[in-house]
């Protein structure tokens, strides 16, 4: 992540320019993420077919949801957003492992 002299300052102290420049690095972060995410997701798919194990792992899944669920509340981030955020990356991957197969 780049580090500026804008990040040395509190949201409240800085230009409305300043912030959606935040955004706009914090978008490209999200995205970063989401790209790196899907690739060990595939590679998993990848694995999962060589192995012959099914695509679906429910018990994985409702891990991921409670990993995601408590990692919202420690951000003090609504739950179900991120819940929903996750069930959609989640929905994409197995949407992507079954076009591959």
């Amino acid at each position: 992540m780049a580090h500026d002299d804008t990040t040395d300052r509190l949201p409240d102290e800085m230009t409305l320019d300043e912030l959606r420049a935040e955004i706009e690095e914090i978008d490209r972060d999200l995205v970063e993420l989401i790209a790196r995410r899907t690739y060990v997701a595939d590679t998993i798919a990848e694995v999962k077919a060589e192995e012959g194990l099914p695509t679906t792992d429910e018990q994985q899944e409702q891990a991921v949801m409670d990993r995601a669920g408590a990692n919202a509340e420690r951000f003090e981030v609504d739950a179900n957003l991120v819940k929903a955020i996750f069930r959609l990356l989640i929905e994409l991957n197995k949407v992507e492992q079954r076009e591959s197969r």
